[in-house]
């Protein structure tokens, strides 16, 4: 049985592929101080500590033998600072999206890390908008990152700098 009709076929052929979005994007003018981003949550297991050690190389048995750890008085395995950053990483929500037609790019990136995590800790990022600084056709988006663990503990803050479009005229 063909269910395409006259009618069927004209909206499958207007179909435009660039309007098929999340959001509406968002330009440099249209963020606000005190916006916020929340990240989606998630649970260091030990799947994610052997995902980061073989993308990072880094084979320091802090970060993957728990009786190395436990050796020296930790719970479990510690996460590597890079592996808590990574959860910051604005395409993990819906900044992305909102950023698709008027983002340039990644421009800066820093961080302390204020307190350790180990396998079994569920972790809660945000972004927060804190500075704009306008140029001519683009602006400075100056986001605030934040971490905190299941306990309400933050573990990790910094900043992330973007590089965005102003509208176009």
């Amino acid at each position: 049985m063909n269910l395409m009709t006259d009618e069927n076929m004209t909206q499958e052929h207007s179909f435009d592929p660039r309007q098929h979005r999340m959001v509406e994007t968002k330009w440099f003018e249209d963020f606000e101080i005190g916006e916020r981003f929340v990240l989606p949550s998630r649970t260091m297991t030990e799947g994610i500590f052997a995902a980061f050690q073989m993308a990072s190389g880094d084979n320091h048995p802090v970060h993957y033998d728990v009786e190395y750890c436990r050796a020296r008085g930790m719970p479990h395995m510690l996460a590597h600072g890079f592996q808590v950053l990574a959860q910051t990483c604005g395409g993990s929500g819906f900044f992305a999206y909102y950023v698709e037609d008027s983002l340039k790019g990644f421009i800066e990136q820093s961080s302390r890390f204020l307190g350790m995590v180990f396998v079994g800790d569920t972790l809660y990022p945000a972004l927060e908008v804190v500075e704009l600084t306008p140029n001519r056709t683009t602006g400075v988006l100056n986001l605030k990152s934040t971490v905190h663990n299941q306990r309400g503990e933050l573990v990790m803050d910094g900043y992330q700098k973007y590089l965005l479009r102003k509208r176009p005229a």
